[in-house]
C-alpha cells in the first residue's frame, strides 16, 4: 500500500500562476519553509496556526494562502513587503526560538519574498518540481511504509513479549514543583515503557498503534508485564510518589492489586495516569477505579490535555486528583487566557502538571498561569544540574 501524498494546492497555486502569467507586474509570493523546521514544530496543527499568523498578510495583500505537500505554506499577493510581513515573521521567530532554522544568518532560509515578474519562472518551475517530486516520494516512501498490525497477528505480538525484558526497557521521568527562584523538589517520578522502544522488538514495518482496539489489547498486556517487571526492583530507592501510565481496566487487574498491596512501601503512593478518552468510553470503571485508588492511598491522573480542551470540556465534574497539560510552543501567545484560567481553578493550580516542557519560556506560561509542577527535557537538564550541585 503506498502512502498518498495530496498536491491539490500546488494545483490551485499552478492554476493561479497561470491566470496573472500575461501580467504578472505588482504580485509577489510569501514563502514559509515549514519543512525546514525541526520534525516537532512541523505537526500538522502547528502548521495551522503559522498560517493564521499571517491572516492579516492575506488582508492586506488582497492574496490567497496555499498550503503545499510538503508542509511549507506561500502566500500569493499584491505588493508583500518586509514591512507587511514583519510583525507575523517576529511572532513565529518568538514562538519557535528554539528551532535553528528560525534564527539563521541567512533569514532567507524560513522566510522569503519573491517579487514576480522577474521571480515568475523559477517559482512556477519550482511548484511544477514540487508535484512531480512528491509522486516520487510515494515510491522512495514505500521501502518504509509501516503495515497496520491485523487481527491475526496481535496474539503473535503478544506472545513475542515473553522473549523481552521489559524491565530492561522501564524508563522513568521526575515531575518537579518549583518552590522559589531556583529551588526545586521531586514531587513524583512517573515509570513507564515507551511504545516506540517496544516497536522495533515486536517486527520490522508494523505499525502497532494504527489500530485502536488492537493497540488498546497490546496495551493491556503490556500493562501487566510492565508492572509485574516492577516487582523485581528495589522499591527502597524509588521515591515516596510515583506515578504509572495504565488503562482503567488494569487498575482491577491481579497484578496491580498484588503490586499495590504486597510490594509497596508503607506510605509508598502510586499515581496511575489514564487517557481522558479512556475515562469517556466507560464513565463508570472510571469512578469506580478512582475510588479503588483513593481507598489505598492512591490517586488517579487525567494525562495529555491540551490546552484547548481543558477549556472546552469541565474536566472538574471527572474530579481527577490531578491533570497534566501538554505544553506546546505556540502556548504563549496565549498568555492570559482568562477562560483557561478558570479551568485551572476549577481543577487546583496545585494539581494540575505542566508537561513536555522544552525551554524556560514553558515554565514561564506554566507560572503565569499558577502551575508550579513541570516534567519534560528542560526539567531533566534542571535535575540533572540539581543533583550535580
Amino acid at each position: 500500500m503506498a502512502k498518498t501524498v495530496s498536491v491539490v494546492s500546488e494545483k490551485y497555486l499552478l492554476d493561479a500562476l497561470d491566470r496573472i502569467a500575461r501580467n504578472p507586474f505588482g504580485y509577489s509570493v510569501l514563502c514559509v519553509n515549514v519543512s525546514k523546521l525541526k520534525p516537532k514544530n512541523r505537526h500538522p496543527q502547528f502548521v495551522k496556526i503559522f498560517a493564521k499568523l499571517f491572516d492579516s498578510v492575506v488582508g492586506t495583500t488582497k492574496g490567497t494562502l496555499y498550503v503545499l505537500s510538503n508542509g511549507d505554506f506561500v502566500i500569493l499577493g499584491k505588493n508583500i513587503t518586509h514591512e507587511v510581513v514583519e510583525e507575523a515573521v517576529n511572532k513565529l521567530k518568538y514562538g519557535l526560538s528554539s528551532d535553528p532554522v528560525v534564527h539563521s544568518k541567512d533569514s532567507g532560509e524560513f522566510v522569503s519574498i519573491c517579487d514576480f515578474p522577474d521571480g515568475f519562472a523559477d517559482f512556477y518551475s519550482y511548484i511544477e518540481d514540487l508535484m512531480k517530486n512528491a509522486g516520487q516520494m510515494v515510491v522512495a516512501e514505500e521501502s518504509s511504509y509501516k503495515r497496520p498490525v491485523e487481527a491475526g497477528e496481535i496474539e503473535n505480538v503478544i506472545a513475542e513479549l515473553d522473549n523481552i525484558d521489559i524491565a530492561e526497557m522501564v524508563k522513568r521521568q521526575s515531575v518537579l514543583k518549583i518552590k522559589g527562584a531556583g529551588k526545586f523538589e521531586v514531587l513524583f517520578q512517573e515509570f513507564f515503557v515507551a511504545v516506540k522502544d517496544l516497536a522495533p522488538q515486536l517486527g520490522e514495518n508494523l505499525d502497532l498503534v494504527a489500530n485502536r482496539w488492537l493497540f488498546l489489547y497490546l496495551t493491556q498486556t503490556l500493562d501487566k508485564k510492565t508492572i509485574s517487571a516492577f516487582k523485581t526492583a528495589d522499591l527502597r530507592k524509588w521515591p515516596a510518589k510515583i506515578s504509572i501510565n495504565l488503562n482503567l481496566s488494569s487498575v482491577f487487574s491481579k497484578e496491580f492489586v498484588t503490586f499495590a498491596k504486597e510490594f509497596l512501601r508503607p506510605g509508598q503512593q502510586v499515581i496511575v495516569e489514564v487517557q481522558l478518552m479512556d475515562a469517556f468510553n466507560n464513565l463508570a470503571l472510571y469512578f469506580e477505579a478512582k475510588e479503588i485508588l483513593r481507598r489505598g492511598g492512591h490517586k488517579l491522573l487525567i494525562d495529555a490535555l491540551s490546552p484547548s480542551a481543558l477549556k472546552m470540556l469541565n474536566i472538574s465534574r471527572l474530579d481527577p486528583d490531578m491533570i497534566k497539560i501538554f505544553w506546546e510552543p505556540l502556548l504563549e501567545f496565549d498568555a492570559d487566557n482568562q477562560e483557561l484560567k478558570t479551568a485551572i481553578e476549577r481543577v487546583g493550580r496545585e494539581n494540575v502538571v505542566l508537561a513536555k516542557c522544552d525551554s524556560d519560556k514553558a515554565l514561564k506560561w506554566g507560572v503565569s498561569y499558577g502551575i508550579t509542577s513541570c516534567q519534560g527535557p528542560y526539567i531533566d537538564t534542571l535535575e540533572a544540574a540539581l543533583i550535580r550541585s
